[in-house]
């Protein structure tokens, strides 16, 4: 199916409702473009929060884990 957007003076462009409600898309919701074959196309993307866990953190997460060991876990 085609649908016909503008394109505004800053280069935004607003998907349609219903767009955004069949692809799950929410305020602050990501797309990936993808440039191929001289158009472009769009697909929802996934955001993943990481943590990079200090050494202080680590030690709390062994430290955790040793307590467990007397349960055979």
């Amino acid at each position: 199916m085609d649908t016909i957007i503008r394109v505004n003076e800053r280069g935004s462009l607003t998907l349609p409702k219903e767009i955004r409600k069949k692809l799950g898309l929410e305020k602050g919701g990501q797309l990936i473009l993808n440039e191929e074959g001289g158009g472009v196309h769009l697909k929802p993307g996934v955001m993943i929060p990481v943590e990079i866990y200090s050494e202080e953190r680590i030690a709390e997460f062994e430290h955790e884990e040793a307590k467990l060991k007397k349960f055979n876990l």
